[in-house]
């Protein structure tokens, strides 16, 4: 269709950058939730290890119900499977078949793009924090505290663990990634205090231990929601400096080829 002055209408060109962003958001969460790998990271093993530690007394947690020491560090541990394992894994074999190099050659910036997989991390965050905290309601779970404690502490362990999966993914080969991966997963799982308290470790390895990400943000969780605390500026601290030093790196570092 032409105009009088001979010009096309409507004008051909790319879509508004942020159309672009939500339109690649949205794809972005749509694929992972249909990837049966990723629910099982991000939605099964949580809930499954939430109903099965706090129905059957395996792990001493301590004084008061097991559900009140669980769920913070569970809710810690969707924040990984989401952020770090989840996104490490599918952002390593997209560069891995070529799909970030084709991204890379489209409108959308480099920096839209990574902000599209944020957002999507962020969403897939939302579902997961609500369908854990009805469950753990249902099993008995008392929350205390300032919500925007626990906000932060989520968006700052976001940013962590997503810059640590960016770096992984951009500079391992996907089969490197997907190993590593689902490796310190379960690692982190054991020993950042998700499900063992730190102290079981002994004190040398709990104050090691508590400064990994995962430590900080179950700890921070469990401080606010268990115990009624203020701001946790010790645990929001160091899941800063790792969000800083990863998201960093992962710019300075990350191969889209």
């Amino acid at each position: 269709m032409t105009t009088a002055s001979g010009t096309y209408a409507p004008k051909p060109g790319a879509a508004p950058l942020p159309r672009m962003i939500a339109a690649q958001a949205a794809l972005e969460t749509k694929m992972l939730l249909r990837n049966g790998e990723q629910l099982l990271l991000t939605v099964v093993i949580p809930t499954l290890l939430l109903v099965l530690f706090s129905s059957v007394d395996i792990v001493d947690t301590g004084k008061g119900k097991a559900v009140d020491f669980l769920a913070p560090g569970i809710l810690a541990l969707a924040v990984m499977s989401t952020a770090f394992t989840g996104q490490a894994i599918a952002t390593g074999f997209e560069r891995r078949y070529g799909v970030l190099k084709r991204l890379a050659a489209s409108p959308l910036p480099r920096w839209a793009l990574m902000t599209a997989k944020t957002a999507s991390v962020l969403v897939t965050e939302v579902l997961q924090v609500i369908l854990l905290t009805v469950i753990a309601l249902a099993l008995g779970w008392s929350p205390h505290g300032d919500p925007a404690a626990v906000l932060l502490l989520l968006v700052l362990g976001t940013a962590a663990f997503s810059g640590l999966g960016l770096l992984m993914a951009g500079t391992l080969k996907a089969e490197a990634t997907l190993a590593a991966a689902n490796l310190v997963f379960l690692l982190l799982l054991v020993g950042g205090g998700v499900i063992v308290p730190l102290d079981k470790f002994g004190s040398v390895g709990q104050h090691v231990l508590g400064l990994l990400p995962i430590s900080a943000l179950s700890d921070g969780l469990r401080d606010v929601l268990q115990h009624g605390a203020g701001m946790p500026w010790g645990d929001l601290g160091i899941l800063a400096v790792w969000a800083v030093v990863g998201l960093a790196a992962a710019g300075k570092f990350f191969r889209w080829e």
